[in-house]
Protein backbone atom coordinates (compact mmCIF):
# COMPACT_ATOMS: atom_id res chain seq x y z
CA UNK A 1 0.00 0.00 0.00
CA UNK A 2 1.76 3.63 -1.02
CA UNK A 3 0.85 6.19 1.35
CA UNK A 4 1.77 9.91 0.99
CA UNK A 5 5.38 11.16 2.89
CA UNK A 6 3.23 13.25 4.55
CA UNK A 7 0.74 10.65 6.29
CA UNK A 8 3.97 8.89 8.14
CA UNK A 9 3.73 8.26 11.89
CA UNK A 10 6.51 7.48 14.60
CA UNK A 11 6.70 3.56 14.70
CA UNK A 12 5.22 3.07 11.14
CA UNK A 13 6.66 -0.04 9.28
CA UNK A 14 7.55 1.26 5.88
CA UNK A 15 9.88 -0.19 3.13
CA UNK A 16 12.23 2.02 1.31
CA UNK A 17 14.78 1.45 -1.14
CA UNK A 18 13.82 -2.48 -0.64
CA UNK A 19 14.56 -2.21 3.17
CA UNK A 20 12.08 -3.27 5.77
CA UNK A 21 12.28 -0.03 8.20
CA UNK A 22 10.48 1.60 10.83
CA UNK A 23 10.09 4.90 11.33
CA UNK A 24 11.91 6.20 14.88
CA UNK A 25 11.21 10.28 14.15
CA UNK A 26 10.22 12.84 11.84
CA UNK A 27 10.37 16.24 11.11
CA UNK A 28 8.50 18.33 8.85
CA UNK A 29 10.82 20.85 7.56
CA UNK A 30 9.81 24.09 5.80
CA UNK A 31 12.93 25.68 4.75
CA UNK A 32 12.87 29.74 4.33
CA UNK A 33 14.08 29.24 0.79
CA UNK A 34 13.37 25.83 -1.28
CA UNK A 35 10.58 23.17 -1.06
CA UNK A 36 9.59 21.79 2.20
CA UNK A 37 10.93 18.29 3.00
CA UNK A 38 10.32 15.30 5.16
CA UNK A 39 13.95 13.71 7.59
CA UNK A 40 13.28 10.63 8.90
CA UNK A 41 15.16 8.42 11.20
CA UNK A 42 14.94 4.81 10.33
CA UNK A 43 15.57 1.42 11.83
CA UNK A 44 16.38 -1.13 9.78
CA UNK A 45 14.48 -4.00 10.82
CA UNK A 46 16.70 -7.09 9.55
CA UNK A 47 20.19 -5.53 10.46
CA UNK A 48 19.48 -2.78 13.45
CA UNK A 49 21.25 -0.05 12.01
CA UNK A 50 19.95 3.33 12.20
CA UNK A 51 19.96 5.56 9.27
CA UNK A 52 18.81 9.19 8.68
CA UNK A 53 17.47 10.26 5.44
CA UNK A 54 15.17 13.35 4.18
CA UNK A 55 12.73 13.08 1.38
CA UNK A 56 10.79 15.56 -0.37
CA UNK A 57 6.99 16.20 0.28
CA UNK A 58 5.47 14.61 -3.09
CA UNK A 59 6.89 11.33 -2.79
CA UNK A 60 4.93 8.13 -1.60
CA UNK A 61 6.32 5.25 0.43
CA UNK A 62 4.79 1.62 0.58
CA UNK A 63 3.87 0.93 3.81
CA UNK A 64 4.40 -2.84 5.26
CA UNK A 65 2.21 -4.98 7.09
CA UNK A 66 3.23 -6.78 10.29
CA UNK A 67 1.53 -9.66 11.41
CA UNK A 68 1.20 -9.57 15.17
CA UNK A 69 0.55 -13.26 16.24
CA UNK A 70 0.56 -14.09 20.01
CA UNK A 71 2.73 -17.46 20.77
CA UNK A 72 3.29 -19.62 23.83
CA UNK A 73 7.20 -21.20 24.29
CA UNK A 74 6.53 -24.89 25.00
CA UNK A 75 10.14 -26.45 24.82
CA UNK A 76 13.25 -26.47 22.52
CA UNK A 77 15.55 -28.58 21.40
CA UNK A 78 19.39 -27.74 20.45
CA UNK A 79 18.97 -24.47 18.50
CA UNK A 80 15.23 -24.54 17.81
CA UNK A 81 12.81 -23.48 20.11
CA UNK A 82 9.27 -24.65 19.30
CA UNK A 83 6.82 -22.27 20.31
CA UNK A 84 2.25 -22.85 19.60
CA UNK A 85 0.16 -19.98 17.97
CA UNK A 86 -2.35 -19.54 20.75
CA UNK A 87 -5.44 -18.77 17.82
CA UNK A 88 -4.95 -22.02 15.77
CA UNK A 89 -2.64 -24.35 18.03
CA UNK A 90 -0.33 -24.36 15.24
CA UNK A 91 3.60 -25.09 16.08
CA UNK A 92 6.78 -23.79 14.63
CA UNK A 93 9.90 -23.90 15.32
CA UNK A 94 12.09 -20.38 15.68
CA UNK A 95 16.41 -20.95 15.59
CA UNK A 96 18.18 -19.55 18.32
CA UNK A 97 19.87 -16.89 16.19
CA UNK A 98 16.53 -15.00 15.38
CA UNK A 99 15.21 -15.08 19.28
CA UNK A 100 19.12 -13.46 19.88
CA UNK A 101 19.11 -12.13 23.38
CA UNK A 102 15.59 -12.84 24.10
CA UNK A 103 16.68 -15.92 25.02
CA UNK A 104 17.57 -15.95 28.64
CA UNK A 105 14.34 -14.68 29.33
CA UNK A 106 11.97 -17.19 27.94
CA UNK A 107 10.65 -20.30 29.72
CA UNK A 108 8.04 -23.10 29.11
CA UNK A 109 4.27 -21.81 29.06
CA UNK A 110 5.45 -18.06 28.45
CA UNK A 111 3.43 -15.74 25.91
CA UNK A 112 4.66 -13.44 23.66
CA UNK A 113 4.48 -11.77 20.72
CA UNK A 114 6.07 -12.59 17.45
CA UNK A 115 6.39 -9.85 14.33
CA UNK A 116 6.07 -11.46 10.94
CA UNK A 117 6.44 -9.79 7.63
CA UNK A 118 5.08 -12.51 4.97
CA UNK A 119 6.27 -15.11 6.63
CA UNK A 120 9.41 -13.68 7.66
CA UNK A 121 10.02 -12.96 11.48
CA UNK A 122 11.14 -9.68 12.40
CA UNK A 123 10.65 -9.40 15.77
CA UNK A 124 10.06 -10.84 19.00
CA UNK A 125 7.89 -8.37 22.20
CA UNK A 126 8.33 -10.17 25.61
CA UNK A 127 6.15 -9.42 28.40
CA UNK A 128 7.88 -6.34 30.18
CA UNK A 129 8.47 -8.85 33.60
CA UNK A 130 7.97 -12.08 34.01
CA UNK A 131 8.39 -14.03 37.61
CA UNK A 132 11.02 -16.79 37.44
CA UNK A 133 11.98 -18.98 40.39
CA UNK A 134 15.62 -18.90 41.34
CA UNK A 135 17.19 -22.41 41.44
CA UNK A 136 20.32 -21.67 42.50
CA UNK A 137 22.07 -18.90 44.38
CA UNK A 138 24.75 -18.32 47.87
CA UNK A 139 23.02 -18.19 51.50
CA UNK A 140 23.17 -14.89 52.78
CA UNK A 141 26.52 -13.94 54.70
CA UNK A 142 25.57 -12.90 58.31
CA UNK A 143 27.21 -9.24 58.76
CA UNK A 144 27.37 -8.16 55.31
CA UNK A 145 25.27 -5.53 55.25
CA UNK A 146 26.75 -2.92 52.95
CA UNK A 147 24.39 -0.59 51.30
CA UNK A 148 22.61 -2.48 48.12
CA UNK A 149 24.73 -5.33 48.85
CA UNK A 150 23.64 -8.00 45.87
CA UNK A 151 24.57 -11.58 44.81
CA UNK A 152 24.36 -13.83 42.08
CA UNK A 153 21.41 -15.64 41.33
CA UNK A 154 20.62 -17.88 38.23
CA UNK A 155 16.82 -18.47 37.17
CA UNK A 156 15.06 -21.70 35.58
CA UNK A 157 16.51 -20.48 32.54
CA UNK A 158 20.04 -20.22 33.21
CA UNK A 159 20.37 -16.87 33.30
CA UNK A 160 22.10 -14.94 35.88
CA UNK A 161 20.94 -12.31 37.54
CA UNK A 162 22.19 -9.90 40.31
CA UNK A 163 19.74 -9.95 43.53
CA UNK A 164 19.32 -8.66 47.09
CA UNK A 165 21.15 -10.93 49.82
CA UNK A 166 18.06 -12.18 51.00
CA UNK A 167 16.95 -13.64 48.64
CA UNK A 168 17.12 -17.43 48.60
CA UNK A 169 17.10 -20.76 46.57
CA UNK A 170 13.75 -21.88 45.11
CA UNK A 171 12.37 -17.93 45.65
CA UNK A 172 10.29 -16.66 43.15
CA UNK A 173 11.34 -13.32 41.23
CA UNK A 174 10.05 -10.89 38.70
CA UNK A 175 12.90 -9.92 36.40
CA UNK A 176 12.26 -7.11 33.86
CA UNK A 177 13.17 -8.13 30.30
CA UNK A 178 14.12 -4.38 28.93
CA UNK A 179 17.13 -4.47 30.92
CA UNK A 180 17.52 -8.25 32.82
CA UNK A 181 17.38 -7.02 36.18
CA UNK A 182 15.97 -7.81 39.05
CA UNK A 183 12.49 -5.89 39.84
CA UNK A 184 11.19 -7.61 42.98
CA UNK A 185 9.90 -11.13 44.78
CA UNK A 186 7.09 -12.42 43.41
Amino acid sequence: MQININDIKNGMTVIIDGNLCVIQEFQHVKPGKGPAFVRIKLKNLRTGSTTEDTFNTNIKIQRAHIEKVNVQYLYSTGDAYTFMNNETYEQFEVDVKTLGDNVKFIKEGLDITIDFYEGEIIGITLPEKVEYEVIETEPAVKGNTTNNANKDAKIETGYVVKVPLFITQGERIIISTSDGKYSSRA
